[in-house]
């Protein structure tokens, strides 16, 4: 197969519009995930009244179906051939209003009086679906980064952008989503405003919809695919052809060591991140008994990560995109393992060390989708095809695993401790104890797995991704 050649130079080049259009991007694509990660839980277990372990064995179905999903929507969009708005951007933009209606969907309580199986239905189909459409999503928009532009710089700064935009959407729901779901009662504790059957969740979740489609609609109008992608479709190709080639474009992307190491790390990294946001609300309502600490906490850490963006660049010059990830993941390994041992009782004290966490984690996440462009072209260099949205959604496959497994370690955590579901039940000392020690625990275990695969299993360092790009840079200057 051919190389991706850059279209005629009439096009528009690269610039801020593009970095500002691709953080719209991911800033809608948290608005919904982000949310759902952080707020899913609480709202399962504390308004509709569902048992933790339910819910995580859930989280755990559905984040394998979206895993295959995406690995199918990546295999169907390389397929499709360019249309006049780019190859990738359409297929973004037509799928973004189903998504965010789902989102909305998934927080509706008409069911709350009824039959438990009746509200175990509902709860599976609207997240399976939900994660479907959010594949259809999310898997064309991260592999027009590929397109937007050729040259390595250029994708740090979208990968930069994107993270920003990421950070930014977490921020707002951090500190908003808080202040309007929790309240307190007579005695101080910390509930669900409204208590069971409250509307608060549906009423932040269209918010947050509404903002989400906005943000495509930016991200379509602001951003231009001007990198000519190849073709992989065959004229006149049977069925049997069409499998037998789907398949080959999948195996060849698993032939590289590369895209497994991508693909751990970032299972690794994303059951350490995710399982501390979603597990962050349990530990300062329920802990601390503070749920007006998790804004400040929130925000802090959304800062943190977002002071890395000014560095990430001339850093990733010095020592690379898998130099910055060690970097920032050993460190915020180490941060979290000393609250572990710690054991504070603080909450100023272990919003200290989330913040740092972030700061260590927004360094190596500021960078991960620039190393799943390095990938992509040590792919092409050493096989001699560029599949951007098989390879990506490959790795998708890996962080959507991650998510799964952090989801499910949630909720099954939340029932190991014998965590009280309800909008106004108070958990035991023992229970406060336990649900500190699991989440901080589990992400210094995940992080440190992830040093150790970046630094022996991932293998594109520096010099090797220059050399890459020198390849690919005298390739295309051929044609």
């Amino acid at each position: 197969m051919s190389a991706a050649t850059s279209v005629p130079a009439e096009v528009r080049p690269f610039g801020i519009r593009d970095k500002v259009g691709y953080l719209f991007g991911d800033f809608g694509n948290d608005f919904m995930f982000t949310f759902a990660s952080s707020f899913l839980l609480i709202f399962y277990t504390k308004v509709m009244g569902i048992n933790g372990g339910i819910v995580g064995t859930m989280f755990l179905i559905a984040r394998i179906i979206d895993a295959f999903a995406d690995v199918t929507v990546g295999v169907v969009v390389d397929k499709m051939p360019a249309g006049k708005g780019g190859k990738y951007r359409p297929v973004m933009m037509k799928m973004a209003p189903p998504v965010v209606i789902f989102s909305f969907l998934m927080y509706q309580t008409f069911a709350i009086g009824a039959p438990m199986w009746v509200k175990i239905v509902y709860m599976y189909v609207t997240y399976v679906i939900w994660g479907i459409l959010y594949s259809c999503v999310n898997i064309p928009y991260s592999s027009m980064a590929s397109l937007i532009s050729a040259e390595p710089e250029d994708r740090t700064s979208l990968s930069t952008f994107r993270t920003v935009g990421s950070t930014c959407a977490s921020l707002v729901i951090g500190v908003v989503a808080p202040i309007i779901i929790y309240t307190a009662d007579e005695n101080g504790n910390q509930i669900i405003r409204g208590g069971e059957g409250t509307q608060v969740f549906a009423f932040v979740s269209g918010v947050f919809a509404v903002l989400a489609i906005l943000c495509f609609f930016a991200c379509y109008k602001l951003c231009t695919e001007r990198v000519k992608p190849e073709s992989h479709h065959v004229a006149g190709e049977s069925a049997a052809e069409e499998r037998k080639s789907t398949f080959g474009m999948i195996g060849n992307a698993l032939k590289s060591r590369s895209l497994w190491g991508l693909i751990l790390m970032s299972l690794s990294a994303t059951i350490a991140m995710l399982f501390l946001m979603q597990m962050v609300n349990y530990i300062y309502a329920d802990y601390f008994g503070t749920a007006a600490m998790i804004s400040l906490t929130v925000m802090c850490g959304s800062l943190a990560m977002l002071a890395c963006a000014p560095i990430a660049k001339p850093l990733s010059r010095k020592i690379g995109h898998k130099g910055c990830a060690v970097l920032g993941q050993a460190f915020a390994c180490c941060v979290v393992a000393v609250l572990f041992v710690l054991h504070t009782d603080q909450p100023m004290v272990f919003t200290v060390g989330y913040v740092l966490i972030f700061l260590g984690v927004g360094l190596s996440n500021m960078v991960c989708y620039a190393m799943a462009t390095d990938t992509i072209d040590d792919i092409e260099v050493h096989q001699n095809m560029r599949e951007d949205a098989t390879v990506y959604s490959v790795y998708s496959f890996g962080r959507k695993v991650g998510q799964a497994i952090a989801g499910w370690i949630s909720g099954n955590a939340l029932a190991w401790v014998g965590y009280q579901s309800g909008a106004t039940a108070v958990q035991t000392d023992q229970v406060r104890n336990n649900i500190y020690n699991f989440s901080t625990m589990i992400p210094a275990v995940t992080l440190f797995i992830g040093v150790l695969l970046l630094i022996f299993l991932y293998p594109l360092n520096k010099k090797r991704v220059d050399s890459n790009v020198a390849i690919l840079k005298a390739k295309r200057g051929e044609k």
